[in-house]
């Protein structure tokens, strides 16, 4: 066999003596049980860390490319059309439409829901065609959402908010 450039010798299955629960009781085996107390943290960037900061704080905020003229949500660093770094941070309304849906009848562990959930594209109102986020609608019965639909955020209470999407329950069609 051929491990890098050398060529080595080795048996294609080597015996060996299971280890059993008898022999790690009666400590014939040496081994070393730890908990270690691992920690570790992530970032998510400049940009997406700025919008969860300010979803704490009730506010969609989305970055303007002066280049093109996109104001892009969820916001990034840079405008993936022309590969400029963004130029200002504007916030947008926590209002949007309806551009695709789907209604579920099970849960993310496949297991069924009592009353079926309606998953959306939302492009937001203030940003760019064809930006939005992905988020549950409320409030509506699932034969009465429709593409198009025109809905706005519910909000958890501010003192539940914690930096997330979910600081956003769900979204409610508007009415009128």
């Amino acid at each position: 066999m051929a491990v890098g450039k050398k060529d080595i010798s080795c048996p294609p299955y080597a015996e060996g003596t299971p280890i059993s629960d008898a022999d790690l009781k009666e400590k014939k085996v040496t081994y070393v049980e730890d908990h270690p107390d691992i920690r570790y943290a992530w970032t998510a960037g400049q940009a997406i860390s700025k919008f969860l900061n300010e979803l704490k704080k009730g506010k969609l905020i989305a970055v303007k490319c002066n280049k093109c003229h996109r104001i892009m949500f969820p916001p990034r660093m840079f405008c993936e059309l022309c590969y400029k770094p963004i130029d200002e941070w504007v916030y947008v309304k926590d209002t949007g439409t309806v551009q695709t849906f789907s209604i579920s009848y099970i849960d993310p562990d496949a297991k069924p829901l009592p009353e079926p959930i309606i998953v959306a594209v939302i492009a937001i109102d203030g940003a760019s065609p064809n930006m939005g986020i992905m988020h549950i609608l409320g409030e509506v019965k699932p034969e009465d959402v429709y593409i198009g639909m025109k809905v706005k955020a519910v909000w958890k209470p501010e003192e539940e908010r914690e930096g997330s999407v979910t600081d956003i329950k769900y979204w409610k069609p508007m009415e009128g």
